[in-house]
């Protein structure tokens, strides 16, 4: 589910995502590309955003039940929550730069002259030039992002869900 909504959501947002809420960048897309162009580097975006909430959604799970089941916290408690809040940044990155690098790299290339024909194209192209390691340019941060976000959230979500009768997560 955290997979299939990361997807629809970015989809949405991929013109945002473009032009980061500049109305003349807008106007100028759509002169030079037509309605679409708002939507360049969509499929990467949305692997990317899919990928991401995968990684958080089902890693703070089955990190949470792993981490109850051994003990070690005593319980479903802050200790547990921030644990799990850990393991679902790190995953989370690292599941997701490698598509943000091919969503990035996409999303800017010219779009008279393209680069790359699709999301593989792309990855293939940077692991033949650079190594493994270029799909993992940005990992610190990205996981400097995504680790403090999701330590806040998931605290936050879960003492709410226990402030309001409705137990953990």
């Amino acid at each position: 589910m955290g997979l299939t909504a990361g997807a629809i959501g970015q989809a949405v947002a991929v013109p945002a995502d473009l032009v980061k809420g500049m109305a003349d960048c807008v106007r100028q897309i759509v002169a030079r590309e037509g309605w679409a162009g708002l939507w360049r580097g969509g499929g990467p975006a949305v692997q990317r955003a899919a990928l991401v909430n995968l990684g958080e959604l089902a890693t703070y799970d089955q990190a949470k039940q792993l981490i109850l089941s051994s003990g070690l916290t005593g319980g479903d408690n802050l200790a547990a929550h921030t644990a799990s809040s850990v393991c679902s940044g790190f995953f989370a990155s690292v599941v997701s730069v490698p598509a943000d690098v091919v969503k990035t790299r996409m999303m800017s290339q010219d779009a008279a002259a393209p680069l790359y024909r699709s999301s593989v194209d792309c990855l293939v192209k940077s692991v033949r030039a650079e190594g493994v390691l270029a799909l993992y340019k940005g990992f610190f941060p990205t996981w400097a992002r995504l680790g403090p976000w999701q330590l806040v959230f998931w605290t936050s979500y879960e003492q709410m869900r226990k402030t309001t009768g409705m137990g953990g997560f």
